[in-house]
Order: C-alpha cells, then structure tokens, then sequence
C-alpha cells in the first residue's frame, strides 16, 4: 500500500512540474533538424540532470535561491533566437546540413533538448528537494523509476500529437514556425517567474 501511494505521489510529481514541458517537446518533434532518437536522448539527459541536482540538494540541504536556477532561462532564449536568425538567413540549407549528421551536429541536438529542459526545471528542482529530503534511498531509486517510465510516455505522447492525421499535418507545417518563439517566451517567462530579471539588472 505504501509503494502505490509512493509511485501515485512520484506520477503527480512529475506530471505537475513537465505540463509545460509537454508542449516544448511538440516543438521540438515537429521541428524536421531534430531527430526523435536525439529529442528522446536529450529529454532523458535532462531530467537525469534535474532528478541529479535535487537529490543532491536534498543530501546536502543546500538552498540554492531560485533567481540564480532561473538564469538558465537564458538558454532557451539563446537557443530560440539562433533557430530565428537561421529561418530568416537560410532555413533550406541549415535543414540540409543538419540532415548531413556531421559528428558536432550530431552531439549537438541532444544537448540542446537537454539544455532546454534542465533550463525549464527549476519548478522541479523546488518540487523535488523537499520530497527527496524525507525520503529512503529505496524511496528514492522508486521514483526514479516512475520518472524514467513517464519520460518515455511524455515522449510518446509529444511524438503521437505531431503525427496525428489531422492535427499533425499543421503542426508539421508550422511547428518550426512556431518552435523559436515557443523557446523564446518560456526562457523569458523562466527568468520572471524566478526574479531573475531583477538579479540580472541588479549585476548589470
């Protein structure tokens, strides 16, 4: 009874802190440089990382103030406009070499997906750290795992809306249209929500 109220409490914890994540992985599956092994990979890498930190923050009780974790809502602003600047300087030949798979290219894509969903967790880090903290690591090594099986299903699930029969086909025509500013607009919301503006005006 104690491990069902264990993994029911593991699925809101991450269902509760990857809604929004759900529609940055729709971006980056109906973006056509992106490969759905690398999207994949890279979701992977970065809640490895996000679920890494807060354990880690939980051992050690640190607190680490959240305008400092919404700084890395910088990188998906970066990441955003690099997408924009090589729509508008020569979409067909970045598509083109992207699809060529050179070995830095190759490398790259998963990052960037990691990137971006380490720099949309600091809600999750909040989230996680307190819950880890009066947990068992056997608790612990639990929820892992239901955090590994529902990233393999917010992943499915990203992967079905871009390929549905009706709803697919727009998204696959605009989607890296619409990818960038997606990206853009959470990294700035990212650094709002956690009084980071004010951080980065106060070093300014």
């Amino acid at each position: 009874m104690a491990s069902l109220a264990l993994v029911g409490l593991a699925l809101v914890m991450f269902a509760s802190t990857n809604v929004d994540d759900m529609f940055v992985l729709v971006g980056f599956f109906a973006d056509p440089t992106l490969h759905a092994r690398d999207i994949v990979i890279g979701q992977y890498i970065g809640i490895a990382g996000l679920f890494g930190v807060s354990v880690a923050v939980s051992m050690v009780s640190l607190v680490i103030p959240s305008a400092y974790i919404g700084l890395l809502g910088i990188a998906p602003v970066v990441i955003g406009a690099r997408k924009l600047f090589d729509l508008h300087r020569n979409r067909e030949k970045a598509v083109e070499s992207l699809k060529a798979g050179t070995s830095f290219g190759a490398h790259l894509r998963p990052a960037t997906v990691a990137l971006v969903t380490i720099a949309n967790g600091g809600d999750n880090i909040g989230v996680y750290t307190p819950a880890f903290a009066i947990r068992s690591g056997h608790e612990v090594a639990t929820i892992a795992l239901v955090f590994a099986v529902m990233t393999a299903i917010w992943c499915l699930a990203a992967h079905w809306i871009v390929n549905h029969p009706k709803l697919g086909s727009p998204i696959r025509r605009y989607g890296h249209l619409v990818a960038p500013m997606v990206l853009i607009g959470l990294g700035f919301l990212i650094l709002f929500q956690a009084g980071s503006v004010g951080l980065l005006h106060k070093h300014g």
